[in-house]
């Protein structure tokens, strides 16, 4: 993948996560708005509650592979919600694990970023492969003095690289109680401005 398409699906992928930004902020507008007199204040609740929900949803999945998906040797190119996406597999630079909950139960995506950075999220049985195939020739390829690519524990866990997953479950564990926390003190701060 050249330089410009790299520096195009980066600048992308930043145009979307200002956008999911910009929905986590519509509760500030709706107050804005509030005290201008043009709605009533208390639409800054169903406003944030609908804001939190969308930029929980919206936010993780902004870099997931969607079909149709391209495995060549050296790269893995798929569709996100902001376009195409392209990973060098021969420049890995780092690869994280992000767990999301629904009520159907726990979803994870792996999140490969490479030299360019250029990220995807993973999520299909046959890309984890490819990546996991890549990361240990990365490791096996990497010289005294020069690191390999940095990949958390949990996504080591995830992709069965490790033996045991107890840093899968320290890593659930933590998502949980970040999102919940999160969650909490994105609703403390709406519900105050709507006046109540």
């Amino acid at each position: 993948m050249g330089a410009t398409a790299a520096a195009r699906s980066v600048l992308r992928a930043r145009v979307g996560a200002g956008l999911v930004v910009a929905v986590l902020l519509l509760p500030l507008g709706s107050w804005a708005l509030a005290r201008a007199g043009v709605v009533a204040e208390a639409t800054t609740i169903p406003v944030g509650v609908l804001a939190m929900i969308g930029g929980y949803v919206l936010l993780p999945a902004l870099s997931e592979e969607r079909s149709p998906y391209r495995h060549a040797r050296r790269s893995l190119t798929a569709r996100t919600l902001t376009g195409p996406r392209t990973v060098d597999l021969d420049r890995i630079a780092t690869v994280r694990l992000v767990t999301t909950f629904s009520q159907t139960g726990v979803y994870r995506t792996v999140v490969v970023r490479d030299a360019d950075g250029v990220r995807l999220g993973l999520t299909t049985g046959r890309s984890h492969e490819h990546l996991r195939r890549a990361v240990a020739n990365a490791e096996r390829n990497a010289g005294p003095g020069t690191p390999g690519p940095r990949v958390s524990r949990a996504a080591m866990a995830h992709l069965g690289l490790t033996p045991g997953r107890r840093g899968l479950v320290l890593h659930t564990v933590l998502a949980f109680l970040c999102m919940t926390v999160s969650m909490s003190l994105y609703l403390s701060v709406v519900i105050p401005l709507s006046g109540q």
